[in-house]
């Protein structure tokens, strides 16, 4: 790894925005990254059991749904997570297709199977809680519907890319049905108000106070940050296993591989 990091200290002089644009080069940004995702594993392993000793065991029982409302603790974190972090993929799938730049494509496709998994976990969770409280495990609600499409677009990227051999032309494909998708994630957010739909509204808003307990909110927020934080570290890892296979003929990848044996 030394060969690594001290590949560009000769900038170490440099102004501070240009040290930071240094990392837009994968041999630069794969150590950052892999001395970040320790970091954010543990906080998000700390935060998880903080959240879900809130959300399980502190949080109070809802008065109308009882017991069974405590999957929001899980649901709504990941619902939020899916469509934010499509956002993300598709604004470095764009900063990649405009700007031609290697890293922003690889952080997209890294990005993808996590938001993918983070979708099913909401359209799961959601059937979880939507058995007790309207009596189904699916309904063809706005909100459920929207968010499955969101999956089906997760899933496309994913093949789209995995069906073309050149990696450019993969990126640029990709980019072009990510951004087209982005349209979802709006639609998504506020079915709940354009259409009339089993889904409850939005218990947070940042228009007015929040109309759950203190306690609720609290254990929300917190899974929240520990499954951001997981996302992140995973998005990582990943991009870090991309790197490796898209740089593999660099000499700077063969010394890792090298001191990795």
């Amino acid at each position: 790894m030394l060969s690594i990091r001290t590949t560009y200290t000769a900038d170490a002089g440099a102004p501070r925005t240009g040290r930071w644009l240094r990392y837009a080069a994968p041999q630069a940004f794969f150590p950052l990254a892999g001395r970040a995702i320790p970091w954010l594993l543990a906080a998000a392993l700390l935060l998880s059991a903080i959240g879900l000793y809130i959300g399980l065991f502190a949080a109070p029982t809802d008065f109308q749904q009882g017991d069974a409302y405590r999957i929001i603790f899980v649901h709504v974190p990941a619902a939020w997570l899916s469509m934010l972090i499509y956002v993300a993929m598709a604004f470095w799938a764009a900063v990649g297709l405009v700007l031609n730049t290697r890293l922003s494509s690889m952080m997209a496709s890294a990005l993808a199977p996590t938001g993918a998994l983070f979708t099913f976990l909401a359209l799961w969770t959601g059937a979880l809680w939507g058995k007790p409280t309207w009596g189904a495990w699916w309904v063809w609600d706005a909100r459920l519907t929207s968010e499955l499409i969101l999956l089906f677009l997760y899933i496309g990227f994913m093949a789209l890319q995995a069906a073309i051999s050149d990696p450019r032309r993969a990126d640029r494909a990709g980019a072009v049905l990510a951004l087209v998708g982005v349209v979802n994630v709006p639609v998504i957010y506020f079915s709940v108000q354009w259409w009339n739909t089993l889904h409850q509204g939005s218990s947070i808003s940042l228009r007015s106070a929040p109309t759950m307990a203190t306690l609720m909110l609290q254990g929300m927020l917190i899974m929240t940050l520990a499954l951001w934080a997981y996302a992140i570290a995973a998005t990582l890892q990943r991009l870090r296993a991309i790197v490796l296979e898209r740089e593999r003929h660099t000499d700077w990848v063969q010394r890792y591989v090298t001191e990795q044996r």
